[in-house]
């Protein structure tokens, strides 16, 4: 990769602790306790969603993402992460783009063809 920084965009997977302090007006850890489903689904979706804010903010900067999935997560994880608690997500690449070489927005579906309002 030839971007200046590489982010990894991680989720934690004991995020569940860190609720009290949080959250102090609810006890929102207990819903997480022996619930290997909901703490892995909740967060891929809050990683996800972290992700999605941190490349607004770039761009809001004017630096370019490269977004890059489908590496070799244990290997980041072993390199970066090797407590274990925090699970690699996806990779952006930051930077400014050579203007000449960066490619235009591709196509997007129409609203019509994404969403239903019901």
């Amino acid at each position: 990769m030839a971007a200046p920084v590489t982010v990894i965009v991680g989720r934690d997977t004991e995020f569940y602790e860190k609720l009290p302090g949080l959250f102090p007006y609810t006890d929102a850890t207990s819903s997480f306790a022996g619930n290997p489903e909901l703490i892995q689904s909740t967060a891929f979706r809050n990683a996800s969603l972290q992700g999605a804010y941190l490349i607004l903010a770039a761009r809001a900067l004017g630096l370019d993402c490269g977004l890059t999935s489908g590496f070799d997560n244990a290997k980041v994880d072993a390199a970066f992460f090797p407590g274990g608690k925090v699970k690699s997500h996806f990779l952006v690449n930051l930077g400014y783009g050579d203007p000449t070489k960066v490619r235009p927005r591709g196509p997007r579906l129409a609203f019509e063809e994404a969403c239903e309002i019901t």
